[in-house]
């Protein structure tokens, strides 16, 4: 039977109820996160020090605010460094000072509302495309078209992202005047809200071009929760019909692994990216070039002070 990777998150100490996303769209901050890859002959990792030849934006930014110290957030009046994880905003930094990531596909994480934030990866994309990614809480899910949807979870019958838009085309052609039946649940739990974004831009023929591409395929939906926790959003009828994609097996970099944990859990941010460059490289068909390389921004940054801190202490 082969074996998936889960995207594993650690806790945070401090919980967010709900947060304000920047300008006027509203966010649910992330949690502790798993997402599975597969197990495969052809697998790739991504090392320590292969993080060191990513085509990253200049980290200048990032270390003069590491100067500075921990700032207030102007939204919720939290301590942060870097970003607010609660209002998904940055602190004491503006949007022009760092990358913006033009994704091929859309994105959502659904996370855990009994999760805590703070540590999740999944942050850093909403942050890095914020025009992308959108994360809701459980139980709000979207009403999902199933011939143009996939979900990353490892299964017994998730195929990889090279037979993902033939399985999609299939589907497809079965569905193709079939109205999508699940609804929206309305069921609210305490402290989580449902929120959508629209989020189109370019002009219309770079649209078009992009559409044609990647035709049937809509969105990408993430699960971001605990390895215990997984199974409840996984197994929820709105989901079921999806097609499940399951990735290569990587090794993380994560520094915060858990004990008795296989390197091959991820966190949110790498299976995001592992999953695009996948995606560009066999179903976009394009020499994948460090296209989405600034998704591991943040990530990257907080592994070398990490490294730093582990070397000082005589861990490493």
């Amino acid at each position: 039977m082969a074996m998936s990777v889960l995207v594993l998150q650690d806790k945070s100490v401090n919980r967010a109820k709900m947060s304000g996303l920047d300008k006027d769209q509203r966010h649910h901050p992330s949690c502790r996160e798993k997402t599975l890859a597969s197990d495969s002959s052809d697998s790739r990792e991504l090392p320590s020090q292969q993080l060191q030849g990513l085509k990253l934006a200049s980290h200048a930014v990032l270390e003069e605010a590491q100067q500075r110290g921990r700032l207030k957030c102007s939204k919720c009046g939290g301590s942060r460094m870097f970003f607010c994880y609660t209002c998904c905003s940055l602190v004491g930094m503006s949007l022009q000072d760092v990358p913006t990531v033009k994704l091929p596909v859309k994105i959502d994480i659904i996370k855990h509302p009994n999760e805590t934030d703070g540590k999740s990866t999944a942050i850093h994309a909403k942050i890095l495309a914020p025009s992308d990614v959108t994360i809701y809480t459980y139980p709000c899910i979207p009403e999902y078209q199933k011939d143009k949807v996939v979900l990353v979870f490892p299964g017994p019958r998730a195929v990889s992202v090279q037979d993902m838009m033939k399985c999609l085309h299939d589907r497809s052609h079965d569905f193709s005047d079939e109205p999508c039946r699940k609804r929206l649940k309305t069921e609210q739990v305490q402290g989580s809200t449902c929120t959508s974004e629209s989020s189109e831009s370019g002009t219309p023929d770079e649209a078009k071009s992009s559409v044609s591409k990647v035709d049937p395929l809509q969105r990408v939906v993430f699960i971001d929760s605990t390895w215990n926790q997984t199974n409840k959003i996984s197994t929820d009828e709105r989901l079921q019909d999806l097609l499940q994609v399951e990735l290569k097996m990587r090794k993380t970099c994560f520094w915060r692994h858990q004990k008795g944990k296989p390197d091959t859990y991820l966190a949110t941010i790498e299976a995001i990216y592992y999953f695009l460059m996948d995606f560009h490289e066999h179903c976009l068909d394009e020499e994948y070039s460090g296209e989405y390389d600034n998704l591991l921004f943040f990530y990257s940054y907080l592994h070398s002070i990490v490294n730093k801190a582990k070397t000082s202490a005589g861990k490493c």
